[in-house]
């Protein structure tokens, strides 16, 4: 495996942990900080080379449906204060597991190129 791939697989890793870590305060913190270990195992198995393209796609498609099923009614952006609690959260939500699954998406992608 190519060593920028590697280290990229590590540095998303240690993203999502960090974001598995900072939904301590999430008005439900255990579904989002499983997701994010999710993510980051993902991400951590594609840079030791121990996960199939086949899963790191799926999971890319999971979380994608993740993002619309979260997507607010109404997005009024990621600040609070700038629109209803409510609707930024779902923002705030949506668009993590958006970041998650492009992130999955190349990463089985670049796994299905290297392996041609």
């Amino acid at each position: 495996m190519n060593l920028f791939f590697k280290i990229l697989g590590i540095v998303f890793g240690v993203l999502f942990v960090f974001g598995a870590l900072v939904q301590y305060n999430d008005p439900d913190p255990l579904l989002w900080i499983i997701l994010y270990a999710i993510a980051a195992a993902a991400s951590f198995g594609y840079a030791a080379n121990k996960v199939s393209k086949m899963l790191l796609f799926a999971l890319g498609a999971a979380f994608l449906v993740g993002f619309f099923i979260t997507y607010p009614e109404t997005f009024e952006g990621f600040e609070i204060g700038k629109g209803t609690f409510k609707n930024v959260e779902e923002g705030r939500e949506a668009y993590g597991l958006l970041l998650i699954s492009i992130v999955l998406f190349l990463f089985g992608g670049f796994s299905y190129l290297r392996k041609k």
